[in-house]
């Protein structure tokens, strides 16, 4: 054991190592990326990640710098769950629900609390936090807050920082906050304090009033409503309150490391109607989806043609025979949770009518076996994201990214030319209703032809999603492997009050350095020269 990491395991109550063995199986997540950590640490409270984060504070002022990276599951796709320092593992211990009320209703619990024990224990008094990973077997609640997960039905629930009503945060230097709105008074008197706290809220609120016309452009801004670009800046201040919240929901860590959550909760309906609606062409998609969605459905995600004939190439049993059309263009999966039976099978009825109308197939279904056999063909993609291809194997590419629903056909089109164009088959699937895009072309990053063309269509498929009016990432993050398109996408102007407010929480850069702001060299360094789920195979993903 190094002699850092001995000097750390005689001060916390967790775990701490620097063994080989455990260091490589951590050094990457689910992203393309790869970093090695020095230390890994199994903290068993927030007093224990306090020390961590003062120990590293104290290591920077002296002109050392150790980053601190918090991890979940490891599922994030963005490579934001790596470092190349301590590596802090909240799944181990910080895992508790601490607090649960039926009736307010509302739930506290540790980072290192997975979706699905969340929603098991939260299934008995009927209610459930909507906005779930398609991880949530092993994603936890820390790594949602940190990406501002959106869940199956974001056009309906909302995102996670809708829910969200306090949080508990150790700062850089180890410090503990509690977030709330704060009235004008309690903001000054945080202002007054002598601590980092203090600094940080005079010192952003002394930003967000040197940048007016900056930050009504961020409130005023009408793009797309999924965007996970830099932090929220606009929400912190208005003439009623003030409060941190915004900026560290979706911060990736880089701000500060959650250690406690109180989130609001919604009400559980387990009884749902279900259909499959084949499409002949994206030209009909184009037209039906606003339709389908004036119906209100709880989810509508969508497989295209290639996605499905490369389904039925690696394991046609999958494809059950609820699917009939198997040459459609575009397969939606519409799904109604409305709390009256009567009012899901009016919804189906008036599904039907609108797909006959659009020359479509519809079959829908609230017999929950027969929805378990839509489910099997919604989740087939499993079978694409880990299946082996030789050496090359799917990878996230552009894989988050965010269309307004009206445009998804045009960015469904042109996004397989760009494809084809690559010799990479085209096969997306994701979220209609909300236009959150998710594909994992086939390649082999061992090899330089395979690694510049993933670059290649991430360029293209990032202006795309820009010149469509959506963003480059929407449900997952920014994070590493999207960070060098920031500046792009901001401006130098927002890009620059974004860093401003990284400094004011980080000075030192520790808090996950490289997540938010990075070049694209730096990237191509840290590159895995052969990609895999095997980590995963023990929960099979369902992107």
């Amino acid at each position: 054991m190094s002699k850092v990491a001995e000097y750390l395991q005689e001060h916390l109550l967790g775990e701490v190592t620097s063994n080989t063995e455990t260091r490589r199986h951590l050094a990457h997540d689910a992203s393309i990326l790869q970093m090695v950590p020095a230390i890994v640490a199994y903290p068993r409270n927030e007093d224990d990640i306090r020390k961590i984060l003062r120990f590293s504070w104290q290591l920077a002022e002296r002109g050392r710098k150790l980053p601190v990276v918090a991890r979940g599951g490891g599922s994030d796709t963005s490579g934001a769950a790596i470092t190349n320092g301590i590596l802090i593992m909240t799944k181990a211990h910080m895992n508790r629900i601490l607090a649960l009320d039926p009736r307010k209703p509302f739930v506290t619990a540790e980072p290192g609390l997975t979706y699905d024990k969340l929603q098991q224990a939260l299934y008995t008094h009927g209610l459930f936090l909507p906005p779930e990973p398609a991880s949530a077997a092993y994603a936890t609640l820390g790594g949602g807050l940190a990406n501002n997960a959106v869940g199956p039905s974001p056009h309906k629930y909302g995102d996670t920082a809708k829910y969200v009503q306090s949080l508990r945060v150790a700062l850089a230097n180890g410090e503990l906050i509690e977030t709330k709105n704060l009235s004008h008074r309690e903001l000054n008197n945080k202002m007054g304090l002598s601590t980092l706290e203090g600094s940080i809220y005079r010192s952003l609120d002394a930003l967000i009033e040197e940048n007016q016309p900056l930050i009504e452009r961020l409130k005023n801004y009408e793009g797309p409503f999924f965007n996970a670009i830099g932090y929220n800046l606009a929400a912190v201040k208005s003439k009623n309150h003030f409060d941190l919240k915004p900026l560290f929901i979706g911060s990736k860590g880089t701000l500060g490391i959650i250690t406690e959550a109180t989130l609001g909760l919604a009400t559980h309906q387990p009884a749902v109607a279900m259909a499959i609606v084949s499409l002949s062409s994206t030209s009909n998609l184009q037209e039906l989806l606003p339709r389908i969605l004036e119906l209100k459905p709880s989810r509508v995600d969508f497989m295209n043609r290639a996605a499905i004939e490369q389904v039925g190439r690696i394991n046609p049993p999958q494809l059950t025979s609820a699917l009939e059309v198997r040459t459609a263009e575009v397969h939606l999966f519409v799904e109604f949770d409305d709390a009256k039976d009567s009012a899901r099978k009016k919804s189906l009825k008036s599904l039907q009518k609108l797909a006959e109308k659009a020359d479509a197939y519809c079959h829908g279904t609230d017999d929950t076996e027969a929805q378990e056999v839509l489910l099997k063909i919604r989740e087939s993609v499993s079978t694409i994201l880990t299946e082996p291809h030789g050496q090359a194997k799917a990878v996230p590419v552009a894989e988050d990214v965010h269309v307004p629903p009206t445009r998804l056909a045009e960015f469904i089109n042109e996004a397989g030319n760009i494809l084809s164009a690559s010799n990479i088959v085209p096969a997306l699937w994701g979220n209609a209703a909300s236009g959150i895009i998710r594909l994992h072309p086939i390649l082999n990053l061992a090899e330089v032809g395979d690694r510049q063309k993933l670059f290649k269509i991430s360029d293209q498929l990032y202006a795309l999603a820009n010149n469509l009016g959506g963003s480059i990432t929407a449900a997952a993050g920014d994070g590493r492997v999207r960070a060098p398109y920031a500046r792009g996408v901001m401006g130098e102007e927002i890009y620059g009050l974004m860093v401003k407010v990284k400094n004011i929480f980080d000075p030192h850069g520790i808090l996950n350095p490289g997540v938010k702001f990075a070049d694209v060299e730096d990237i191509k360094t840290l590159m895995r020269q052969g990609y895999s789920n095997a980590h995963r195979h023990e929960h099979l993903p369902r992107n």
